[in-house]
């Protein structure tokens, strides 16, 4: 790989192409392109983003079986394995939002299954805005909708919106690719951001189908970009494909990271001190629900705490 080429190209601020995503992704974990490509993306964030970090919250406010059918999940419906189903109520995720609000976060998401009320989630995020001013961003994570429930999203408050189109779409899920995309077009003419991601990430997946997520990720123009592994949950039919490792995920956020250009921030999840080496900047905490985990309260199993990323950020030079 010419990666001569390639810091060429970055600094004319010349678009990578798919072909330059699949080389790039093609360097062994072994070489030292390896370590000169890791090297381009960390000098990239650095610059652009100023040694500005930044810790996302989320919290899943039910645990219940979900009709999308994805296969990797641990709140599916054919697939349940969270220790045991429960809700919040309005009041209680208001209250758990204005707690995880008062500490060291810029951005909020607010995380659902497919089947979870609509019209709960406008109440939650109406009565967090009138509380929180504007000094938190508020992201919804949620299932499939519809323009006029984008536009509502809007008006109650939301900043953006969390959608992606999964790798295997329809084959690893029960959702439709054709509706993934139809409510990442609703997000973008409804004028709420896009946050998107790179997800979930196998071994069986190839190069190609992992550059083709970057590039409609920059074709939507977001500044908000992932790269996430897939968890092997115990009692998902997934669980025996296995999961790639933290070098190769790293390798994947450094090519994320130059050929998405996102403007404001790069996320590798589940968090790992390794990635921030090679252009992360922004990290999660998770509380509730966790679709890679199997406790209710994923702050209790995999979800890493605010303070422990702020550590993560902080150890890595990162002003959060």
């Amino acid at each position: 790989m010419n990666l001569n080429l390639i810091e060429k190209k970055l600094a004319n601020n010349d678009l990578l192409t798919r072909a330059d995503a699949v080389e790039l992704l093609k360097i062994s974990n072994q070489s030292d392109d390896f370590y000169r490509l890791i090297s381009i993306a960390n000098a990239l964030s650095r610059k652009e983003y100023g040694n500005k970090g930044y810790i996302f919250a989320q919290i899943g406010l039910n645990a219940e079986p979900c009709s999308g059918g994805c296969r990797f999940c641990s709140l599916a419906k054919d697939n349940f394995s969270v220790e045991y189903p429960y809700r919040l109520t309005v009041d209680e995720a208001v209250k758990a939002g204005l707690d995880i609000c008062s500490r060291d976060i810029s951005d909020l998401f607010l995380m659902t299954t497919a089947d979870y009320p609509f019209e709960h989630l406008i109440n939650i995020g109406a009565k967090l805005r009138k509380s929180v001013g504007n000094s938190i961003r508020l992201v919804a994570n949620i299932g499939d909708f519809t323009f006029e429930q984008a536009t509502q999203l809007k008006q109650a408050g939301f900043n953006a919106a969390y959608h992606i189109h999964r790798l295997n779409e329809g084959m690893d899920t029960d959702i439709s690719p054709d509706r993934r995309i139809d409510t990442l077009n609703n997000i973008h003419k409804a004028g709420l951001e896009l946050y998107y991601c790179v997800e979930p990430i196998g071994p069986e997946h190839s190069y190609e189908s992992l550059a083709d997520e970057m590039l409609r990720a920059r074709e939507y123009g977001v500044n908000v970009m992932a790269a996430m592994r897939r968890i092997p949950v115990p009692g998902t039919a997934m669980k025996k494909r296995g999961t790639i490792s933290l070098l190769e995920l790293t390798k994947i956020v450094a090519v994320t990271r130059l050929v998405t250009r996102p403007k404001r921030s790069m996320n590798v999840h589940e968090p790992t001190e390794m990635a921030l080496l090679a252009g992360v900047n922004q990290l999660y905490a998770e509380y509730g629900a966790n679709p890679r985990d199997t406790l209710a309260q994923t702050n209790k199993g995999r979800g890493f705490s605010i303070q422990r990323v702020k550590c993560m950020l902080e150890n890595a030079d990162y002003i959060v």
